[in-house]
This record gives C-alpha cells, sequence and structure tokens, in this order.
C-alpha cells in the first residue's frame, strides 16, 4: 500500500484534527481517513 498523496502540511493539520499522530495519519487508507474527515464536518 503506498502512502497517502498528501502534503506534509496537510497532513499534519489532519493530525491535529484527528487527534492521531503523523506517522497513522500517513499509513492509514485513504477510504478510512476520508470517513474520519466526513465525520469532523458533520461535527462542526
Amino acid at each position: 500500500m503506498k502512502p497517502l498523496q498528501i502534503s506534509a502540511d496537510t497532513a499534519q493539520k489532519l493530525a491535529e484534527s484527528l487527534n492521531l499522530p503523523l506517522e497513522q495519519i500517513m499509513h492509514m487508507p485513504q477510504h478510512i481517513l476520508l470517513a474520519k474527515l466526513a465525520e469532523l464536518q458533520e461535527k462542526e
């Protein structure tokens, strides 16, 4: 599985908003990351 195609800046912002370590963000499957982002949007 290749790493996500996102910038380091984006990954850092995701890590902060999801309260996850940066390494976990980078190695997370894309569909799971998208689901987590959708959850964040619903909370706001």
